[in-house]
């Protein structure tokens, strides 16, 4: 093994570069969106019990919103386009342009090859947290899900009510789906109210109890025809653990929101990415 370089505290104190600069990323419009969220009205309501999830659809140009109605509890969220499930959200795109944790003005982007925003938020009633002493923030893209795999893993246990499980059962019912079908579709989540970070020791992904309280939500804005799946995790507030049936839990409620005629203007689905597709190969 080589030894330490004599220069490794210069290397160390290269400046980091920004990977994806934002400047010139679409933005949304946000007075026009908050406008018409004010006259928007609930046209369907949806629970995610505890331990469950629940699917539900929301039309492009509608609103959505998550709320944490009974107690502190975080949610799992999956999604998709709806008349096309392969187009999905897509966790690690959303984090490279937008950062470990996101809130208000920032945007869910769908995968390779649409990427695209599928939906942009709004509002978001624990924006005041910002990042904690510890490095921990809200709503993460950083986390994956809790999952039956993992807790087999590192216990050797065959727990079905994590957030993987929940998220399966919940499309497979909403489509039609065997399990075998619908699990090939879920992907990773947006930690809806989690607080997470990176120990910065060990670099560990760590969670710590939601400041989300009843009433709190977040609140979408629908870019394209969305379908959504949402888990109330089994670890409640996440205090302490997060696949288990020990936790306190509590439900989740999903509101969609149509708003006003004529309240978007002239508002138009964003059109899925424009590079060619042909990778080099003339369009072979």
């Amino acid at each position: 093994m080589k030894t330490t370089p004599e220069d490794a505290a210069a290397r160390r104190a290269v400046p980091p570069v920004i990977c994806y600069p934002t400047e010139t990323l679409p933005q949304p419009d946000l007075p026009l969106y908050r406008a018409a969220l004010v006259g928007a009205e609930v046209v369907a309501t949806h629970v995610a019990p505890p331990r469950e999830a629940c699917a539900f659809e929301v039309p492009a140009g509608h609103f959505f919103r998550i709320v944490s109605s009974e107690g502190p509890q975080v949610g799992d969220l999956n999604l998709w386009n709806a008349v096309d499930l392969s187009e999905r959200f897509y966790s690690g795109k959303t984090r490279a342009l937008h950062g470990t944790h996101v809130t208000t003005g920032e945007r869910l982007w769908s995968s390779f090859p649409a990427l695209r925003p599928m939906a942009t938020i709004v509002e978001d009633d624990l924006h005041w947290y910002g990042i904690d002493d510890f490095g921990g923030s809200v709503h993460d893209v950083i986390g994956t899900r809790c999952d039956p795999y993992t807790g087999n893993l590192l216990a050797g246990t065959q727990y079905h009510h994590c957030c993987h499980s929940n998220l399966i059962r919940a499309l497979s019912e909403s489509r039609g789906l065997t399990v075998e079908e619908a699990e090939r579709h879920v992907h990773d989540v947006l930690n809806v109210f989690m607080c997470t970070g990176f120990t910065r020791d060990t670099g560990q992904y760590f969670m710590k109890a939601s400041p989300v309280r009843p009433g709190d939500a977040l609140t979408f804005f629908a870019e394209i025809d969305l379908l959504g799946a949402l888990s109330a995790c089994p670890g409640g507030d996440c205090s302490a653990e997060h696949s288990s049936d020990t936790a306190a839990c509590h439900p989740l409620n999903v509101e969609v929101l149509k708003p006003e005629e004529g309240a978007l203007g002239d508002w138009r689905s964003p059109p899925v990415n424009g590079y060619d597709r042909s990778h080099g190969t003339g369009g072979r």
